[in-house]
């Protein structure tokens, strides 16, 4: 569906998680496609940056980074033209491209975005960088950790690391790697190490924990306990809060205010029941794990429910299956820990293994679009007979859901 139309195009948005060395979401890599055939590949190299900043403008900061900063890729057009003032700048870090040449009209393009306040960021910078001379003006030096020795990641950032000037990490993918990375001395790690337990073993999940995934168990039984759901939520005090404070938001808009956990498991019937469970929690498991869990967890789930509504999908329940997905890493077990109680029909079961399932070709939908790898996108669409915009469209919703959901928690 490629238009000229500037607001019949669709805009595909995915996002890198930035964290700080406790693993809390510093900011995030925006990452867009824009329209059903265009991956930025062609002549026009300035494309994808100005598609970032349209679709910042249109679709707010707040919701595609979740009120964090957003880093944005900057061709030398793209920082001559002054485009990223588009934006605001207690909201941004420009990031200056590889292929940006540091002459002087780049550096005081530079300069004048220091002045008015933006961050500047360095990508992919290597030993013997052209853009070495650009470094007084840089807040954070990013390395690529894939393309670059220890030895040599380690020697930049003894040279270059300042208080005023940090070291970025990319590519960070196992724990392993953000360890070592923290200890050589780097402060942000871009990566999806945080996402993906040690199984080495099976370690026991923390009694405080444990009690979400007994919610999780008791809500996937065919017939509903009240009496056993209702002492499961006491035991936990946050689930109060949360329950009541969610049933007494705007988006019920009940007459009385609910005050008892009995009232509002009455109140809420089965359906709003389980779902709001599923919700709960996903939130209470990771209350001391990167937000960017908990947020994927529920972008995810939503953005299943949505698709499902247009594609079969038998007796699985989507939304609880992009919920699951991530619930592995929130509590830092295997995911058969995770499954192994829960009532989940065998496609589930099987896609979130990793074994074969019907489900696969929207299991794997749901990772692209959030990955940016917008070919496998366009591939699994056509495969699962979904509209490009539809699919665009549903993921922006569910990201909008997600923001709204953890905002009320």
């Amino acid at each position: 569906m490629q238009s000229s139309s500037h607001t019949s195009k669709h805009h595909y948005a995915a996002r890198q998680p930035i964290l700080t060395e406790d693993e809390k979401v510093f900011g995030y890599e925006l990452l867009f496609r824009d329209g059903t055939e265009d991956y930025f590949s062609s002549s026009d190299p300035d494309a994808a940056t100005r598609s970032v900043l349209d679709t910042s403008t249109l679709l707010g900061l707040d919701i595609l980074c979740d009120s964090r900063c957003a880093f944005i890729n900057c061709t030398r057009e793209i920082l001559l033209k002054d485009y990223v003032t588009l934006l605001p700048p207690e909201q941004l870090v420009v990031e200056v491209l590889e292929t940006v040449p540091p002459d002087e009209e780049v550096r005081a393009a530079c300069h004048r975005l220091k002045r008015a306040g933006y961050r500047i960021a360095l990508d992919d910078f290597t030993v013997k960088d052209p853009r070495e001379s650009l470094t007084d003006l840089a807040d954070i030096i990013k390395v690529d950790m894939r393309n670059t020795s220890a030895v040599d990641s380690a020697a930049m950032v003894k040279r270059y690391r300042t208080p005023h000037r940090l070291m970025l990490a990319e590519k960070v993918e196992t724990r392993q790697e953000f360890l070592a990375a923290k200890a050589a001395g780097f402060s942000y790690f871009q990566g999806y190490f945080f996402r993906k337990p040690e199984r080495m073993q099976a370690r026991e999940i923390p009694a405080n924990r444990a009690i979400y995934l007994q919610l999780l168990q008791a809500i996937s039984r065919p017939e509903l306990d009240a009496q056993e759901m209702e002492q499961t939520i006491k035991m936990e005090a946050s689930l109060t809060y949360r329950l009541l404070r969610y049933l007494n938001s705007a988006t019920f808009g009940f007459r009385s205010e609910i005050q008892s956990v009995r009232h509002a498991l009455t109140i809420l019937g089965e359906h709003e029941l389980r779902r709001w469970v599923h919700l709960v929690a996903t939130l209470g498991a990771a209350n001391d794990r990167p937000s960017d869990l908990v947020l994927s967890a529920l972008v995810r789930a939503r953005f299943s429910e949505l698709l499902g509504g247009k594609i079969p999908h038998g007796s699985s329940d989507l939304f609880l299956v992009g919920l699951l997905s991530l619930m592995d890493a929130i509590l830092e077990v295997p995911m058969y820990v995770v499954v192994d109680g829960i009532a989940l029909d065998r496609e589930a079961r099987a896609v979130l293994m990793g074994k074969n399932s019907s489900l696969a070709p929207v299991y794997q939908l749901m990772l692209a679009q959030e990955e940016a790898e917008w070919q496998k996108v366009a591939s699994l669409s056509a495969q699962l007979d979904l509209p490009d915009d539809f699919v665009a469209m549903s993921h922006w919703s569910a990201m909008q859901w997600a923001h709204q959901i953890t905002g009320m928690a």
